[in-house]
């Protein structure tokens, strides 16, 4: 037996088309006037029109926060740091120069602002243009 071969035990029950003449009334059961009575008639919930509004997001992996970084300026590197010491994530959170994002390191990048009369040993950190400029011309 195949599957277009199935016949179904009950008779398919034919759908009441209204407003075709015959012993509906006037009406045919739409009752008076008004968009819900016409042909086609499309009314949308409430709530689609704030749901619209809404931002996309990208998939519900997306994380916000998680894409963010920890910006740190080598002005604070330069009067919390020893001459030539390490910097990354995990020596700034023992200094409590970041915090942790729920409970993880955060991706840090060092920014240019100040100026820096150490020389250190950077890991682990993104740095602008302006910063590894400052970094490399230390003496």
């Amino acid at each position: 037996m195949q599957i277009h071969q199935i016949k179904s035990k009950n008779k398919r029950k034919k759908r009441k088309r209204i407003g075709r003449g015959g012993k509906r009334g006037a009406y045919s059961g739409k009752g008076l006037k008004g968009q819900k009575s016409r042909a086609g008639r499309t009314s949308h919930p409430i709530i689609r029109e704030s749901i619209k509004k809404y931002p996309k997001l990208k998939g519900y992996r997306f994380n916000p926060v998680s894409a963010k970084k920890t910006v740190v300026n080598v002005s604070i590197l330069d009067r919390f740091f020893d001459n030539g010491s390490v910097v990354s994530p995990k020596t700034l959170l023992e200094k409590r120069l970041i915090r942790r994002i729920k409970g993880r390191a955060p991706k840090v990048k060092i920014l240019g602002k100040g100026e820096l009369s150490k020389k250190l040993i950077i890991k682990n950190c993104e740095m602008s243009e302006s910063a590894k400029r400052k970094i490399a011309n230390v003496k």
